[in-house]
């Protein structure tokens, strides 16, 4: 399972993981409409609204905010229409990367993101040049010391866990798409709260990087993920400690 949460772990690391939650903010506001628009505002029978709200919340995004989001997925409040897309690109060192965008302007978000990539040792695929290499899955993490390892183990493989370990001081729980809010839900009913929970394109394997490819990517995921219409990005890559040290000097 090692790989899944490495950026997470970076950007811990390099303290920038709350550094702005304006574009947090943002991002969750985008999701919490288009799911809105795409499955309806009820979220007991919109899965991917409930995942969103869960995130919202955990956020600390407030009440009112989520509310207007989600009146303007169902038309009651005027807003910006956005369109998902997903790019397929290779990153330096040859590594995948599947970059979930929701934009009001596809022409400027093409250009501009082949642009990043370009910049960084990267470019832009062709419609399945590297989906293939993803499976989509739910992805439940928790940091250590919110929960013993046998209780915590326990509780998702009953509720039908793929699977379970270790990486980088972080329990990782995988499951199918279709269970993934039965046992998020277990989790959160026995006191565990998981600093992140969602449906992911997880890698089949991981491609290593080091030295200046590791750099580049480094540099690469951080100008991507600053990117406005830049939802999410998943990749294949594994880089070690050494080289995340590496990058904050």
């Amino acid at each position: 399972m090692s790989g899944h949460s490495k950026w997470a772990s970076i950007k811990h690391k390099k303290g920038a993981a709350d550094a702005k939650r304006g574009k947090l903010f943002t991002r969750i506001i985008k999701e919490l409409t288009v799911a809105t628009r795409d499955g309806g505002g009820d979220p007991d029978t919109n899965p991917r609204l409930r995942t969103v709200i869960s995130d919202a919340k955990a956020a600390n995004m407030p009440a009112d905010n989520i509310k207007r989001a989600i009146r303007r997925g169902t038309g009651e409040e005027p807003g910006v229409s956005y369109e998902e897309v997903v790019y397929e690109a290779y990153g330096p060192g040859g590594a995948a990367l599947l970059i979930q965008c929701l934009t009001d302007n596809t022409n400027r978000a093409v250009g501009e993101i082949r642009h990043l990539l370009s910049k960084h040792n990267g470019n832009l695929g062709t419609t399945g040049s590297v989906a293939w290499k993803f499976e989509k899955q739910g992805l439940i993490v928790v940091e250590r010391n919110q929960a013993d390892e046998e209780t915590l183990m326990s509780v998702v493989i009953d509720a039908g866990a793929d699977d379970f370990g270790e990486d980088d001081g972080r329990w990782e729980i995988t499951t199918s798409p279709e269970i993934f809010d039965n046992v998020r839900d277990a989790v959160t009913a026995n006191g565990i709260h998981p600093i992140s929970a969602e449906i992911a394109m997880l890698p089949q394997n991981l491609v290593k990087l080091e030295g200046k490819a590791a750099q580049q990517m480094i540099k690469l995921m951080e100008v991507l993920e600053d990117h406005d219409d830049v939802q999410h990005v998943w990749y294949d890559f594994d880089i070690e400690a050494k080289e995340i040290e590496a990058s904050l000097e």
